[in-house]
């Protein structure tokens, strides 16, 4: 399969230098890969599901958790930085208010997700907080503390909290509390996407249904981010 991390391509590469040509250390180039992975690639799901290239989401401008992650994976490469993506299973409510009826209906309990870990002062470093571009994660949070719910909008909450910040030193998560199941760490996504670990391989109707259905779900994360109730 070919490879969805594709760093080398001239979008994926010219788009790391021009936004660390300022950096003079590690983390300030991941600092600010990270923020424009978070907020500038807004949240939103791609027709074609998680098997989108890196540099194709740079064109699209938005992406979920699985091509973002690979997003970030390739712009760090590109930038010599250690960085490899941890794929798990996480339960299905964790889009609960976007899916909804039907939708929601055909998720399988367990997806598959990822996040990305990159190598800093000799640690391996969890981030997933580059997910939920700010506003949609500042929304998404009321309306889990409105509804009551711990889990959902592309949320899952611990102990009431959860964070849009790169916080190496102190790890901090938006959908962690979600996860379930340990897939282990891969060097890129397509090498997991053709095992038999992955679960969100679709069959034609659902991937026809889902297709369908896409741009409805996508206009709830918009208008949650713009301040809908939904």
């Amino acid at each position: 399969m070919e490879r969805l991390a594709d760093f080398e391509t001239d979008i994926v590469a010219t788009k790391a230098a021009s936004l660390t040509a300022d950096a003079t250390t590690t983390r300030d180039k991941l600092d600010r890969l990270f923020r424009y992975v978070r907020d500038d690639i807004v949240f939103g799901f791609p027709p074609e599901g998680d098997f989108v290239k890196a540099s194709d989401t740079i064109r699209f401008g938005y992406g979920q958790c699985n091509t973002k992650a690979t997003l970030l994976l390739a712009l760090c490469k590109a930038c010599r930085i250690p960085a490899r993506i941890h794929f798990s299973l996480i339960r299905k409510d964790i889009q609960k208010g976007f899916f909804t009826g039907l939708a929601y209906w055909l998720v399988p309990d367990e997806i598959s997700h990822s996040w990305i870990e990159v190598e800093i002062d000799g640690r391996w470093r969890k981030i997933d907080t580059f997910i939920n571009d700010l506003p949609l994660f500042n929304a998404a949070k009321e309306a889990l503390h409105e509804r009551g719910w711990s889990t959902g909008y592309s949320l899952a909450l611990t102990d009431g909290e959860a964070s849009p910040d790169l916080d190496l030193d102190h790890e901090a998560f938006q959908q962690m509390a979600a996860v379930t199941g340990d897939h282990g760490t891969w060097d890129d996504p397509a090498d997991y996407y053709a095992s038999a670990k992955y679960r969100n391989r679709p069959g034609r109707v659902k991937l026809w249904a889902y297709r369908l259905m896409i741009g409805r779900i996508n206009r709830r994360v918009r208008d949650l981010r713009a301040g809908a109730v939904i």
